[in-house]
């Protein structure tokens, strides 16, 4: 398996995760102009031409914001996740950030043990935040 930065031609397949995997999925659309501005970084997992997940972040002066993180249900429980976020963290390092920020639904307590694992700490709550079904948002942080 190889981490790599999301290319255009990657957006097809990392579409299909995001919709088989969340109830209010961002659209091929929205990946597509994603990947082509500067301020967004996304890498994909790829294992023989095949995408396994994708993560991303967007970043504004030294702060960085992570609005997906996915793993193909095939492919998780199999360090596919904490591949890409260390990646994902180093790069945020590397371009200067100083924090990176997130929000999980309060009951994916898979993702939020990985993150907890990689340093993040819960900020706060954003009640009802996530819809179908409405749930909490946990807002967590990492200092780099």
């Amino acid at each position: 398996m190889q981490i790599r930065r999301m290319t255009k031609e990657d957006c097809e397949q990392v579409a299909a995760i995001e919709a088989a995997s969340f109830s209010v999925p961002w659209s091929l659309k929205a990946f597509t102009e994603t990947v082509e501005k500067e301020n967004f970084r996304y890498y994909v997992a790829e294992e023989n031409g095949e995408i396994l997940g994708y993560c991303g972040f967007l970043f504004v002066l030294d702060e960085a914001e992570i609005p997906n993180v996915c793993v193909k249900e095939t492919a998780r429980k199999c360090g596919v996740g904490t591949q890409m976020m260390q990646t994902l963290i180093n790069e945020a390092k590397s371009l200067g950030m100083a924090v990176l920020y997130l929000e999980v639904r309060e009951s994916n307590q898979p993702a939020r043990r990985l993150y907890e694992a990689l340093g993040f700490v819960k900020n706060g709550i954003r009640k009802n935040f996530y819809e179908q079904p409405v749930e909490h948002a946990v807002l967590m942080s990492k200092t780099l």
